[in-house]
C-alpha cells in the first residue's frame, strides 16, 4: 500500500514536472512594470542574442516610483529552455545572483516611475559559457516580477542564410522559404544529425520558430539545409508605426494629441485592413521600438514620459471567433489581454488603449484562435516581397558533453528576395 502511495505521488509530480515545461517559458510583469529592455548595447540590434563577452543590458520601468530593491538570478538552460543542471560556477564567474544598483526617478514627467538597468558582462557576473539563458528579476519580497530569456553564442561556424520565394504555386505571392548552411571546418561533428540542432525563426519572434530541421546534404565541412516546404514562412506586411517622442505635436500616423485627466492621450490614425490592398514598400525595424523624447532634457530614460496610446482598426473581414491582438517587440510578442482590440459597436471599430513609454514603435495586428494559433496575415495580408529578418541559431551538443553549447548565428534578410 505504502509503495503504491508513493508511486501515485510519483505521477502526480511527474506530471507536474511535465506541465511545467510545457508552460510558457518566460512570467510576464505587473502592470506596473513597463519597457522591459534586452538587448546589446550596439546601435540598432534589438535581439537578444549575443556574442559570448559582448555588453548588453537589461532595462525596465516601476511605475510604481519607491526606490524597490530588485535582484536578478541567471540561470543556464538546455535547447529546449529547461535548466541544464550545470552548477552556477560552471557557467559564471562571480555571483549568478545579484542586487540590481543602478536606478534612478524620473524625472519632470506627469507619470512617475523608477528605470532600473544593469549591464552584462559587469565586475560581479561574467559569463564562461554559450547557451540558451533565462534571468529572473525579483523584489526584496522574493515575488518575481518577470523573467526573459536571451542566448550567447561563440563564433565557430559560419551560417549562410538566403531567402526565396516559396515554390509552393498555391503560395507563391504570400510566403517566403529560407535556405541556409552551416560551414565548420575547424570542428569536426561526428554525427551532424544527432549533435547539432538549429533554430530558425523570423523578426526575432520566438513564436514563429522552427526547430526540427535536419541537415539534408554533407559537403565536405559543409552542412546543407534546402527545405523547400518545411521552412515556409508567411511573409505577412511591413508593419505599421508611430512615433511619440513629442506630446504637443502629433506627426504623420497620429491624429492629435489630448490632455488627459493625468497623462496625456496619444491618437493615432485609424488603421484599416490591408489584406485587400496592394503591397506597398515602408522601411521598418520589423516589430522592435526605440524609447526617445525631444520634451526633456537628453536621458530618454528617466525623461520620457508615459501616454496613453488609443489604437483603432477597421476590420470587415469575417474572423470566425479570432481575436486580434497588437503584436510587437514591446508587447514581447505575447498576446496579453491589455494588447486585445476589442470590439465597439457604437465606433464599429476595435479598439484598445495601452500605456507606453514615448518612443518610436512597430506594430502589427495578429489574429488568435481558440487553439492558439497565430495568423500575421488575416488583417494585414501576406506579400512575397515583405521585408523580414531571419535568424539560425546552432547549437552543438558533442557526445557526452553535458550542455548545449551555441556555436554560431546567422541573419539574413528578405529585402532582395530571390526567386
Amino acid at each position: 500500500m505504502k509503495l503504491k502511495h508513493q508511486f501515485v505521488i510519483f505521477l502526480v509530480l511527474l506530471y507536474s514536472i511535465t506541465s511545467f515545461s510545457q508552460e510558457q517559458f518566460e512570467i510576464e510583469q505587473p502592470n506596473y512594470i513597463k519597457t522591459i529592455i534586452l538587448k546589446p548595447l550596439a546601435t540598432n540590434r534589438y535581439e537578444p542574442i549575443m556574442r559570448l563577452g559582448e555588453k548588453f543590458v537589461l532595462s525596465f520601468d516601476d511605475l510604481e516610483a519607491d526606490q524597490k530593491d530588485y535582484y536578478y538570478k541567471i540561470e543556464h538552460c538546455d535547447f529546449n529552455w529547461n535548466p541544464s543542471g550545470l552548477s552556477e560556477r560552471e557557467y559564471i564567474t562571480g555571483y549568478a545572483e545579484d542586487r540590481i544598483r543602478d536606478y534612478e526617478n524620473s524625472f519632470n514627467t506627469l507619470q512617475f516611475y523608477t528605470h532600473y538597468s544593469v549591464k552584462f558582462p559587469n565586475r560581479d557576473t561574467k559569463f564562461k559559457i554559450s547557451g540558451n539563458y533565462k534571468i529572473t528579476v525579483f523584489d526584496e519580497d522574493n515575488i518575481v516580477a518577470f523573467t526573459r530569456k536571451f542566448v550567447l553564442y561563440e563564433p565557430k561556424v559560419n551560417v549562410g542564410i538566403s531567402v526565396h520565394r516559396s515554390r509552393d504555386i498555391s503560395a507563391y505571392d504570400t510566403k517566403q522559404y529560407v535556405e541556409f548552411s552551416i560551414n565548420h571546418p575547424n570542428i569536426l561533428i561526428n554525427n551532424p544529425s544527432e549533435e547539432i540542432k538549429v533554430v530558425l525563426m523570423q523578426n526575432n519572434d520566438w513564436n514563429t520558430t522552427m526547430t526540427d530541421l535536419k541537415p539534408q546534404f554533407y559537403r565536405g565541412s559543409q552542412l546543407i539545409y534546402k527545405y523547400f516546404e518545411k521552412t515556409n514562412f508567411w511573409a505577412g506586411n511591413e508593419f505599421l508605426y508611430f512615433d511619440s517622442k513629442g506630446v504637443r505635436d502629433a506627426n504623420i500616423e497620429i491624429a492629435r494629441i489630448n490632455s488627459g485627466t493625468n497623462l496625456y492621450h496619444t491618437i493615432l490614425y485609424t488603421d484599416e485592413e490591408r489584406i485587400d490592398m496592394p503591397y506597398s514598400l515602408n522601411p521598418d525595424i520589423n516589430g522592435n521600438f526605440v524609447v526617445r523624447t525631444i520634451d526633456g532634457g537628453e536621458n530618454s530614460n528617466i525623461d520620457a514620459d508615459y501616454t496613453w496610446v488609443f489604437f483603432y482598426l477597421q476590420c470587415l473581414e469575417n474572423l470566425n471567433g479570432k481575436k486580434i491582438y497588437i503584436n510587437g517587440g514591446f508587447t514581447n510578442w505575447q498576446t496579453k489581454d491589455e494588447y486585445e482590440m476589442k470590439y465597439n459597436s457604437d465606433s464599429g471599430l476595435y479598439e484598445a488603449i495601452v500605456l507606453m513609454k514615448q518612443g518610436f514603435y512597430n506594430y502589427q495586428y495578429i489574429t488568435v484562435d481558440t487553439d492558439n494559433n497565430r495568423s500575421n496575415h488575416d488583417i494585414d495580408g501576406s506579400f512575397h516581397l515583405t521585408e523580414n529578418d531571419y535568424t539560425v541559431l546552432v547549437y552543438y551538443k558533442q557526445f557526452g558533453s553535458r550542455y548545449d553549447k551555441v556555436i554560431g548565428v546567422g541573419m539574413g534578410k528578405s529585402d532582395k528576395i530571390l526567386h
